[in-house]
């Protein structure tokens, strides 16, 4: 099977490239749209629980490590990729990650703690990404103000979510549709 690459933007392993399965409808987050996302998470993302559903070529997973998550929790439906997440975080050494196989979101794993930024990268064209945001709001995986990055193929508008989310940030690059929302309970 051919491997591509993906290449950490910043952090301790800035600079650092990793393997990627060539496998149908694995699309890793552009450089240019996590350069984005995680400038919108800067002060979020240090010290962070992060949840990275749909891990895929886990960019988004090893981002949030390089950039000081405190834990990584890194799920995908195929095997293939966790094994490749696994060998990835073996060779970073990274002790703070934890990856598993699972059709999500019924086969997620409750949580040990709340997790303050989740990644909801979908593949496209499956009708995933709205049934996740409601299934970790109402399945209670969310910490009172968690950030929510969400990444589709069409925009989101913020009545399509939970009641408690709020879009604070939306943009489109070529075919893809990117938002953080923030989950706002006083």
């Amino acid at each position: 099977m051919a491997q591509g690459q993906i290449r950490i933007i910043s952090g301790m392993w800035r600079g650092r490239k990793l393997k990627v399965p060539d496998l149908p409808g694995l699309r890793p987050t552009t450089d240019q749209i996590r350069e984005t996302v995680f400038n919108w998470l800067q002060t979020k993302i240090v010290g962070a629980h992060c949840l990275d559903l749909f891990t895929g070529s886990g960019a988004l997973g090893f981002e949030a490590l390089s950039r000081g998550a405190e834990q990584v929790v890194m799920i995908d439906q195929s095997p293939v990729v966790v094994a490749n997440v696994r060998e990835q975080l073996k060779l970073l050494k990274a002790f703070n990650a934890e990856v598993y196989q699972a059709n999500v979101p019924q086969g997620l794993k409750p949580p040990v703690r709340l997790f303050d930024v989740v990644f909801l990268d979908p593949p496209f064209g499956k009708n995933l990404l709205l049934p996740c945001c409601f299934y970790l709001e109402e399945n209670k995986y969310l910490a009172n103000n968690a950030y929510i990055y969400l990444e589709s193929e069409n925009p989101i508008d913020e009545t399509d979510l939970p009641s408690h989310w709020k879009l604070i940030k939306s943009k489109k690059t070529g075919q893809v549709a990117y938002h953080l929302a923030q989950r706002i309970i006083e």
